[in-house]
């Protein structure tokens, strides 16, 4: 978690920037996808959503993205076993709009995820100067974990979580773990956002820009698959 700045800066960048070598052989699904690629940095806009391979991270193996709309995608990713955060790859809705002026903000997830590996499915939300980010992990597996301290225990959005409170020393970092893991499920998000602002205090009536959903990826040795088969970001 020590490197998130480098990860959203990456995933700013991305579209303006040439796309990166390939890393590595992995491979897409053997079915046909509207879009795929093995590509750093590649990305590609569907319906509404961004998609990013986003491979951000120091020493990482191979992986490749693919995707048959912005709300059912996936990678196959072949990471060592090695310390370290190598990826995230995520699609994104942008919002930009304050939390006082949001009605709602909530999406619902649908993911198939590997049994060995070390990773987090999240959440990453942004306000639109990248002072805070706002994680939700709804599963994690192996050895990660978030940063910062533990604030106990609360219940919000339809789900219970352990909040963690850090800087990464360029911007705070919020992450909710769920107690227990989770592959499917609807999270309102709104909530959880004015907890922060009105209930702790920790940020102001910020601009929402970015909700990215995602694999935040350390190991994946010999080749994992992890596929979002449906998520959606909704707001009013």
């Amino acid at each position: 978690m020590a490197s998130t700045l480098r990860k959203i800066t990456m995933a700013v960048l991305a579209p303006a920037m040439a796309i990166g070598a390939t890393v590595g052989l992995a491979s897409a699904p053997a079915s046909a996808a509207v879009w795929s690629s093995c590509d750093q940095w590649a990305n590609t806009s569907l319906n509404g959503y961004t998609l990013y391979n986003n491979i951000w991270g120091s020493g990482a193996g191979s992986q490749c993205i693919w995707a048959n709309s912005g709300t059912n995608w996936g990678v196959n990713a072949n990471h060592p076993n090695t310390g370290g955060i190598k990826s995230y790859p995520n699609s994104k809705k942008v919002i930009n709009k304050s939390i006082t002026s949001l009605g709602s903000l909530s999406s619902s997830y649908n993911v198939s995820v590997p049994s060995s590996g070390a990773y987090n499915t999240s959440y990453d939300i942004w306000d639109t100067g990248y002072k805070y980010e706002i994680m939700l992990w709804v599963n994690k597996t192996g050895a990660v974990g978030p940063l910062g301290t533990s604030q106990g225990n609360v219940t919000l959005g339809g789900h219970t979580w352990t909040v963690y409170k850090g800087t990464n020393g360029s911007n705070q970092v919020f992450s909710f773990v769920r107690t227990s893991n989770s592959t499917s499920g609807t999270v309102n998000v709104l909530p959880i956002l004015k907890w922060i602002k009105d209930t702790k205090g920790w940020f102001g009536n910020e601009t929402i820009g970015d909700v990215q959903f995602g694999f935040e990826i350390t190991s994946s040795s010999g080749g994992l698959n992890f596929t979002a088969n449906n998520l959606t970001v909704s707001s009013s």
